[in-house]
């Protein structure tokens, strides 16, 4: 065991969850960040039973004052930063022309804002640590859709954000790298097939089996499946890759 330092946002569910309860095999001390409390103190119990330290904080990224608290208090609390992976952000789908001005403003000052923010707010320390930066995207930046305008935007954002840190990082020693996911069934997206079928007289299995095959892909992906891909780019294994942008999705972009 190192007795390296990470931080994982939106780690109170989903793919922040695993991602976080994964990196408890490679770092001696996990920084959970997210808004539910509860949720996030279970996380912090996970972290804990699969060999790390857990210090959790339970504060919206949103804010603008939110990223230096995480960082004065991750390094207060275990006095370095190795790793920092932004993975908070869930933005609404909602068509293009129906998303209010209030609707977009909250999708970038959480998933983009608040991702920039604590990128800069931990950079000093990653840098005297050569550390590590993932940004996690999704594979709407590669394909905006009118139906979920703000999230192939926003996402779209995200990628050319870490390209710019990464850019940044060559000279300071601090990679960075974003990552697409294709379709994960999360908690979330579990909910939204849950009120969804019924709607289309379709049982909660048939449209879980419905979306994957109309995106051209053999299942949904798991987020434990992210998660691995998310500790391979933070492991010495991918030191010398940045400023990449890698997809994990089963097929669903078809373009080379």
């Amino acid at each position: 065991m190192s007795t390296k330092v990470a931080i994982v946002t939106g780690a109170s569910q989903g793919i922040g969850r695993s991602t976080a309860i994964r990196l408890a095999r490679d770092f001696e001390s996990i920084v959970l960040v997210a808004r539910n409390r509860v949720n996030l103190e279970e996380t912090a119990s996970m972290v804990g039973q699969a060999g790390a330290k857990a210090l959790a904080i339970d504060i919206d990224l949103a804010l603008p004052d939110a990223a230096q608290k995480v960082v004065e208090r991750a390094l207060a609390g275990f006095g370095r930063i190795d790793a920092l992976l932004n993975i908070a952000g869930a933005v609404p789908q909602i068509d293009l022309f129906d998303m209010t001005d209030e609707q977009w403003d909250a999708g970038l000052a959480l998933k983009l804002h608040g991702a920039r923010r604590l990128t800069v707010a931990a950079w000093a320390a990653l840098k005297e640590a050569s550390g590590s930066v993932v940004l996690m995207s999704g594979n709407s930046a590669l394909f905006p859709k009118a139906p979920y305008a703000a999230v192939g935007t926003i996402n779209a954002a995200i990628v050319a954000l870490a390209k710019a840190f990464s850019d940044r990082g060559i000279a300071d020693g601090v990679q960075v790298n974003s990552v697409l996911p294709g379709p994960v069934m999360t908690g979330r997206r579990r909910s939204y097939l849950e009120h969804w079928a019924p709607l289309h007289d379709m049982t909660v299995e048939e449209a879980t089996t419905r979306f994957p095959a109309e995106a051209g892909i053999a299942r949904y992906g798991t987020p434990d499946e992210i998660a691995e891909l998310m500790a391979f780019l933070v492991s010495p294994a991918a030191k010398w890759m940045t400023g990449s942008t890698l997809r994990m999705d089963g097929g669903e972009v078809k373009s080379v």
